[in-house]
Order: C-alpha cells, then structure tokens, then sequence
C-alpha cells in the first residue's frame, strides 16, 4: 500500500525550498568535496573521499524522497471553519493543567519540537473531527492514558 502523503500549503512550501536547496547549492557542494577528495590520491583509503560519498548518497536519497511526496502529496487547506479539528487546523487543549497548542499537519510535515503532530499520531488522530470543550482520551507515546479538553480551535 502506499503512502497516502498530506501536506498543508506552508508544508508543501517549505519541502520545495528545502528540495530547491538541496538540487542546487547542496549536491555542488558536495561534488566539490568528492573532486577535491579525490586529489588528495588513493580513494580506497581516503575517509574524506567517502564521507562525501555517504553524503552525496544521502541528498540523493532526500531528494528522491522529497520528489515522491510533492508527486504523490494532497494538499489540504486550512478548514474554512474551526468548528471542527482537521489537518490544518491548530489546536489550544488543555493537558493536565497546562495548556499545549498542535498545529495537526501530515506525517511528512510533522516536527513535533515546533508544535506540529501528524494525523496520524495519536493524539492527532484522537483529536480529529472534535469540537471546542469537548474531552479526549488518547494513549500517548509512554502508554498512559492522556485526556485533554479542547480549549479553543485556531485557524
């Protein structure tokens, strides 16, 4: 089965820079590298040489990565309304007392460091199609039960 890849518009945006970056500046850099690691003479024992090889490898493969998901993604806008919580849509709940915001995007956007869970983690998928007040229960990532209360719907 493949993937089903969502993305935001500001999600769509930032994999095409991030694509732009790596197709134009990252992959001459790391040319650079490989030809003047190749210089320095015999490659089989040249850990310079395969260092930029390891890379080159790597922003070949992001880069593969990056144009699947842009083939394959659908792009969701925002929802026009906040009544309800979808991809898009930015959460203010309350968690234990203490008040957490989510922006809900695609697994392929998701940072959770800068408040943006997938759909299809488990709070996210706990907390789509609810309303403002009402509660949550999802298992969280440690396995304990986590409740939170929908305080407001940005968006």
């Amino acid at each position: 089965m493949a993937n089903e890849y969502i993305l935001t518009p500001e999600g769509k945006e930032k994999l095409e820079k991030e694509l732009h970056y790596l197709e134009n500046e990252k992959r001459a850099e790391v040319g650079e590298r490989i030809k003047v690691a190749r210089e320095f003479g015999d490659i089989s024992e040249n850990s310079e040489y395969d260092d930029a090889k390891n890379e080159q490898g790597m922003v070949e493969a992001r880069i593969a990565e990056i144009n699947q998901i842009l083939s394959e993604a659908t792009v969701v806008a925002a929802p026009k309304s906040a009544s309800r919580i979808g991809v898009g849509s930015t959460v203010v709940v309350n968690m234990g007392g203490r008040e957490r915001t989510f922006t809900i995007v695609g697994g392929a956007e998701a940072d959770v460091a800068s408040g943006k869970i997938s759909n299809e983690s488990p709070v996210g998928a706990a907390l789509l199609g609810h309303k403002k007040d009402e509660v949550v229960t999802t298992v969280g990532p440690t396995g304990r039960e986590v409740e939170m209360t929908i305080v407001r719907i940005e968006q």
